[in-house]
């Protein structure tokens, strides 16, 4: 039986070895025919700690690790977004706290 392997991006990478993944899919409502997003996370396997939050990856489905872990990271698909940065003219909180000193 072949092994399952899906997409996600990770958003937690606190755990030892461990990395939660949230796996994104869409389907189409029984009724309505409305494209709706469903999402699941799963905990995989990072052996060397090479994952962080943000970063997309392939995760493959192998013999259960731990209570949790039944996924192992196959290997990164894309970098993490970059942080936002503000636009011209936004005040930021840490703007404010220097606006509030000033006064």
């Amino acid at each position: 039986m072949p092994k399952r392997i899906l997409t996600g991006t990770v958003v937690s990478d606190k755990g030892d070895k461990t990395v939660v993944v949230n796996v994104e899919r869409k389907v189409k409502h029984p009724l309505y025919g409305k494209i709706m997003r469903r999402s699941k996370k799963y905990h995989a396997h990072d052996e060397k700690n090479e994952m962080s939050t943000g970063e997309t990856v392939r995760i493959e489905e192998t013999k259960p690790i731990s209570k949790l872990k039944t996924w192992k990271v196959l290997e990164r698909v894309g970098a993490a977004a970059a942080p936002a940065t503000p636009k011209v003219g936004e005040i930021t909180a840490a703007d404010e706290g220097e606006v509030k000193a000033e006064s």
